[in-house]
């Protein structure tokens, strides 16, 4: 079932058709938005915490918050997405890490097809994500997602991350889009409230960021569980 909400009577009524007129670029988060976030939650909340207690002698459950701890004092700043910051920090290479489970990494399901259209439509299409630049490269590689839109832009290469202004006057500063002009998904609400501050129009949350999950009841923002119901996408007039 899908995500209850907010009163906007194109999510409510027909998104594949009522927007994508009024939408010259697209700009999408990438892990749980288009990448099953499945992935992540097993990667940060299962091996790395087994990996650090190990190392460091905890039980599985004292590393866990440990580290959870450590999230809750950078969440949303540049730190929370940086490998370096991390490796660092529980004293093995995290890097070193994800590329050992990169074959897990995979799209939500529909998604693929989905941008295939999209990015038939004529419309720019980017990917907006706080993932560090390496985690950046593993994922186009690993799911071919590079050939299936304009651009990739890691908040890294703009120092703020996508909570923060800054990164959307840095980002509007690289690729000049028009926020009256442009849709932006993501699964994270602060993220989309920071969009919105920075006026982008058309807002959508994603909430069935992972597979194995089911999908969160949304009212700040509209919602939808995955981007294919956005479609079919029309051809840019």
């Amino acid at each position: 079932m899908a995500a209850t909400v907010g009163a906007d009577p194109v999510a409510a009524e027909a998104p594949q058709r009522a927007f994508w007129q009024d939408t010259e670029t697209v700009l999408l988060d990438m892990d749980g938005t288009l990448l099953d976030l499945a992935f992540d939650n097993r990667f940060w909340l299962e091996r790395v915490p087994a990996r650090y207690a190990s190392l460091h002698g905890l039980d599985f459950d004292t590393a866990l918050n440990r580290l959870r701890a450590q999230m809750q004092e950078v969440s949303g700043q540049l730190q929370w997405y940086c490998l370096d910051y991390w490796s660092e920090t529980v004293g093995f290479d995290i890097h070193a890490m994800k590329r050992e489970h990169q074959s897990e990494i995979g799209f939500l399901p529909g998604v693929r097809d989905f941008l295939l259209d999209l990015h038939a439509s004529g419309r720019h299409v980017a990917i907006a994500t706080n993932a560090h630049p390496h985690v950046l490269d593993i994922k186009l590689e690993q799911t071919g997602l590079g050939d299936l839109v304009d651009a990739a832009h890691s908040a890294h290469e703009l120092g703020a991350a996508k909570e923060q202004d800054a990164f959307w006057h840095g980002l509007q500063q690289r690729i000049a889009y028009d926020p009256a002009r442009t849709l932006f998904a993501d699964d994270s609400l602060p993220v989309l409230a920071s969009a919105r501050r920075h006026g982008i129009a058309h807002l959508r949350a994603i909430s069935r960021p992972a597979s194995n999950q089911p999908a969160r009841t949304i009212s700040d923002f509209p919602a939808v569980e995955a981007l294919p119901e956005l479609g079919p996408v029309p051809v840019k007039g």
